[in-house]
């Protein structure tokens, strides 16, 4: 990741900055702003397979969601703001978020059904910074999809090996079930969904 600015700034300041029409996508992590690399193909062939598959469910199950193509997540009590590789969110519970239709920005837990990130380099960002955010939001289900197997050995396991990690919330805090292979992905939000790990990662 390329840092772009020094001075740290809050979420409404790096709202006001955001660059229309920007090439890049930015985050802001407590404070700083931070230029997010280009997708690999495979992140992005990834990414559009899992929005995809969601949106077959969403439509064929006439469910009440929406995936945007942008937008950005604001977690709780910090300086931070989120660009989610996919977000599903709760229609109805979108009318509440004050600053959606005009800015696009989600700060409510409730809002939101699903959140999945796409594991680049960076990846302690999507195992410990948004993980701890998402579950503060109340977030109820967060995807991490690891094609590479690039996490900590504490988050995958040793041998590391290509792994999707769904986090689910119980009771408050988040309880983590993982995938592999031709392991069928087991979502609660799309409990019909009939993927695999495989015919995600390939």
């Amino acid at each position: 990741m390329i840092q772009t600015i020094t001075k740290p700034v809050s979420f409404d300041e790096f709202v006001a900055w955001y660059p229309e029409n920007a090439d890049c996508k930015y985050e802001l992590y407590d404070g700083t702003i931070i230029e997010m690399p280009l997708a690999t193909g495979t992140h992005s062939n990834i990414t559009g397979c899992i929005t995809g598959e969601l949106h077959v469910e969403i439509r064929r199950l006439k469910l009440p969601y929406s995936i945007p193509g942008a937008c950005l997540l604001k977690p709780l009590e910090t300086e931070s703001g989120y660009q989610p590789d996919v977000i599903v969110l709760d229609k109805e519970e979108l009318a509440k978020e004050p600053r959606w239709q005009k800015e696009s920005i989600v700060t409510s837990g409730s809002s939101v059904q699903l959140v999945v990130e796409v594991v680049s380099q960076n990846w302690k960002n999507d195992y410990l910074r948004k993980l701890a955010d998402y579950e503060g939001m109340g977030i109820p289900e967060y995807w991490i999809v690891d094609y590479l197997g690039l996490g900590g050995r504490r988050f995958i396991g040793n041998p590391k090996s290509p792994t999707l990690s769904i986090y689910t919330m119980v009771d408050g805090e988040y309880e983590v079930k993982q995938f592999r292979e031709e392991d069928r992905v087991e979502s609660g939000a799309f409990p019909e969904l009939a993927l695999t790990v495989n015919d995600i990662f390939e």
